[in-house]
């Protein structure tokens, strides 16, 4: 099991009465599978996701992530898994608009040390069909080619655990389509766990399991 929740609950300040955003969410997600988040805007999705993924601190409850309690570990400790373990794909890009492509993919290998950062990163642009565009910086890249850089970046570092919120929210039909069959053959291939935040039913529908919310609870 790569990832388990326990008693999950999330919840901020709001006047007199705690606003509840997640109450009692308890998961098991095997190594490899692919796994959807659905539901209805301001069920607690993107919430949930930043939880699993260490980035934010539940109010109760543990994630256990690759073998190891997220919050008994140091902000500094969880950023370390994360380097190690997680990578990340947003729906806005998240590309340093002064670095190329090619920067972009190798950064976060060259701040874990990885001494052959620029080439594994030219590799894995050639991987999703921008060998061509590695000294682009993002402006001059479209929406879906800005994505597929950060693909590149995210499988670069051969992650066990990819996250992805919402990846083809700021494309348009065709282009996140396009971008979607990248992601299943690439996390196929790399034989990463998926777990992806989505409202669109046919991409949910592209995952082994769906895990739907309602009103911060699982449905």
């Amino acid at each position: 099991m790569i990832l388990q929740t326990v008693g999950l609950g999330r919840e901020v300040a709001m006047g007199d009465q705690p606003l509840v955003i997640l109450d009692d969410i308890n998961l098991a997600i095997n190594a490899g599978e692919s796994v959807a988040i659905t539901g209805p805007s301001g069920s607690g999705k993107s919430t949930l996701l930043g939880l699993l993924a260490g980035l934010d601190v539940p109010s109760r409850g543990e994630v256990w992530l690759d073998g190891q309690s997220l919050f008994r570990l140091t902000e500094e400790g969880r950023a370390a898994l994360r380097a190690r373990a997680v990578g990340f794909v947003f729906q806005n890009f998240q590309l340093l608009p002064g670095l190329t492509a090619l920067e972009n993919v190798a950064l976060p290998l060259e701040l874990a040390g990885r001494s052959d950062a620029m080439a594994r990163a030219g590799h894995w642009l050639g991987l999703v069909g921008l060998d061509a565009r590695r000294r682009h910086y993002p402006l001059q890249l479209s929406g879906g080619e800005q994505q597929r850089v950060a693909l590149a970046r995210a499988f670069a570092g051969e992650p066990r655990v990819l996250f992805a919120d919402e990846p083809t929210g700021n494309l348009d039909a065709a282009t996140g389509a396009a971008v979607i069959d990248q992601l299943f053959e690439l996390n196929a291939e790399a034989g990463t766990t998926l777990i992806l935040v989505t409202h669109d039913a046919v991409l949910a529908g592209r995952c082994a399991r769906r895990i739907g919310l309602s009103g911060g609870r699982l449905a």
